[in-house]
Order: C-alpha cells, then structure tokens, then sequence
C-alpha cells in the first residue's frame, strides 16, 4: 500500500522516516515546493536537524500524490484540518484518513475523526496518537502508539502497515477515548510547566497531573468514550511525556508562562485551543473541571499563574 504524509512539519517528517526505513512506499507532501526543495537539498528537514532522510523517501508537493496513495497520515494542526480536507475532498476520496494530530476543534467542539468523516464522508477515518515526540521517532528510537477507527478490520489493516521494528502499534475501536486523550493531555502539560516554570516544584506537578487526569477521565467518558482507553497509551501515557518534558511544546509554552516569559510564537501549541474546547463542553455538560479552566483562563490573559494557584488552593475541601 502506498502511503502519503500530509505535512511537512517535524511529526510528520518523522513519521515518513520511520516508515520509510520499514520498506514502506511513502510521500512527504509538503505546503509548499520551497519548504519540499529545502528538504530534498539538505536531505533532512531543518525541523529535525541532525535525522537524514532515507534514500527511499520521496518529498514533493504534489497534491496528486494523495489521489494516488492509498493511506493518507494528516500530520496537519487541528484547528487547520477542516479547511486542508475540505480544500482537497476530492483527492482523499476513498482513502484511509489517519489523523496524527492532537486536539479538538473549536467550531464542533468535536475530535479529528469526527472532522474527517463529515469533510470527506467516503473515507476511513482513524487516529495515530499516544507518547511521541519527532525526534526520538526520526532517530528510530522506540514507542508504542494507539490506533483508533471505529471498524476493526481497517484498523487490523492500518495496525499492520504502520507498525515498525521501533514504532509498536496497538488497535482500538474506541476513537473517541483516544483522540481526547491525545487532546486533553496536552491542557494538563501547559499546566504542568507553568506549575515548574513557577517554581512550585515537582510535588506540585504531581498532584497537577492527578487531578488533571481524572478531569480527562471524566469528560471523555461524559463524551462516551471508555474508561481503560484514557488508562492506555493515548490517555496516561502521552500525560506522562508531555508533562515531564521540554521536548513537549506545550509544557514549555507552560514553562515559558511560569517563568515569566513570552511563549513562542512561531510554535503550534494545540493544548491553548483545546483548554478553550474543553472550557466550552465543560459549560455545555455542566461539569466542574478546574484545572482545564484555570490553564484556559491563563493563556487567555484572564488569570495570573499567582490568581490561579490561589483559586485552585481555596476550593472547598472535598472526598478525593
């Protein structure tokens, strides 16, 4: 089966070497034929410096690539999604449509899947999520990820074809559970650096983490998602990475607040979109989730790292 990435950024870069070292037929696409011409001449992505590309990997900018692959990986931001698929329903026609990005769309308030199946209703919708950083991908170091679509038989399919020496993929029916695992972890992960950057210390962000993870639990199983997928790889394993290290945008988005610094901007940070989402279907479910909306009224300007903390630690004390 041929396969076209859908986006040139360091995840998808990384996800087209990886199987492009498997003896995959694989196509990196990218926005433009100067950012593909960049790559090809340097024969690395200087997103990712220092992971070559293997010979194999092909780099373009054509869309007709998608109109002749058969599995499409969208290594595009949440929030752009929709327009990239209704901007080229035509050539994903048919195609297994594997979202690898993390969020939650702040029009629908729904995930990638449910974007997928509505823009482009003829094809195979499914989610690539679970504790992964580009680098440690593109250097072929090992991972283990969740591959979610609601048909067992296409995910069998996708299991086996995506799965590598170093990249292990495990199957699920449940795309709801995952894609708001990989979303909501990622609103815990700017809290947790802004508790570090901040110098509340790692007890902090422990205690963070906990009480951020039961808000994930207890939104995606309003949302019907079930319980042990957020205990899996898409839900407790990528709140593990993210909120414990700087190769995580969002925890050093966090961490850049914390400290009392200007984030950067040129870096996509999924987790500021989906805190205002969750904020939104929190209202909408009448559910109390205080650490999602502490991180949301944070990036938004509304609350001071010192404001929140104190808001947090005079809540009413209550049975865990």
């Amino acid at each position: 089966m041929k396969i076209a990435v859908a986006g040139a950024g360091a995840f998808g870069t990384a996800l087209a070497i990886s199987l492009a070292d498997a003896d995959r037929d694989v196509t990196l696409v990218a926005r433009s034929q100067a950012a593909a011409d960049t790559i090809k001449i340097g024969q690395e992505n200087p997103k990712l410096s220092g992971c070559p590309l293997p010979n194999s990997l092909k780099v373009c900018s054509d869309i007709a690539r998608y109109e002749a692959a058969d599995v499409i990986l969208l290594a595009v931001p949440t929030q752009k999604l929709r327009t990239f698929l209704s901007d080229h329903s035509s050539a994903l026609s048919g195609k297994y449509l594997v979202a690898c990005c993390k969020g939650i769309g702040l029009k629908t308030l729904t995930g990638p899947t449910s974007i997928i199946a509505e823009c482009v209703p003829d094809s195979t919708p499914a989610i690539l999520t679970g504790p992964s950083f580009a680098f440690d991908i593109a250097r072929g170091l090992p991972t283990a990820l969740t591959l979610a679509t609601s048909k067992g038989q296409d995910g069998e399919v996708l299991q086996n074809l995506l799965s590598t020496r170093a990249l292990r993929v495990y199957r699920s029916e449940d795309t709801i559970g995952a894609e708001l695992g990989g979303a909501l972890k990622n609103v815990i992960a700017i809290g947790a650096g802004i508790a570090i950057g901040n110098g509340l210390g790692d007890s902090a962000r422990s205690a963070l983490m906990t009480r951020g993870f039961g808000e994930m639990r207890q939104l995606a199983e309003v949302l019907g998602a079930k319980p042990e997928t957020l205990n899996g790889l898409s839900g407790f394993g990528d709140l593990a990475l993210t909120c414990t290290s700087e190769l995580s945008r969002n925890f050093c988005h966090g961490l850049a607040i914390g400290r009392g610094q200007d984030p950067d901007a040129k870096k996509t940070v999924e987790g500021i979109s989906t805190a205002q989402a969750v904020v939104s279907l929190a209202t909408k479910h009448d559910l109390d989730l205080p650490v999602c909306s502490v991180v949301d009224a944070i990036c938004s300007g509304k609350l001071t790292p010192k404001e929140a903390l104190t808001a947090l630690l005079s809540r009413p004390l209550k049975e865990e």
